[in-house]
């Protein structure tokens, strides 16, 4: 992922890297399925629940969650 996210998402970007891992883009819902089947902590669920509805790279959903930091 890139260096401008990295470090601003804590917990998001460990689940990022392992669910992008051989896909190239996935739906805000099945990133949300993947967090919530992962254990998150609730700050970090509530940050992915309000990724607007579409698909994303990893670099996009990075830059989407760093945004609404």
């Amino acid at each position: 992922m890139g260096d401008a996210h990295e470090t601003a998402n804590g917990p998001i970007d460990a689940l990022l890297d392992s669910i992008f891992a051989g896909q190239e883009r996935l739906s805000r819902a099945d990133i949300y399925q993947h967090a919530v089947a992962a254990d998150l902590p609730a700050d970090a669920l509530v940050r992915l629940d309000q990724l607007p509805e579409g698909e994303y790279t990893v670099d996009e959903a990075g830059e989407a969650l760093t945004a609404r930091r």
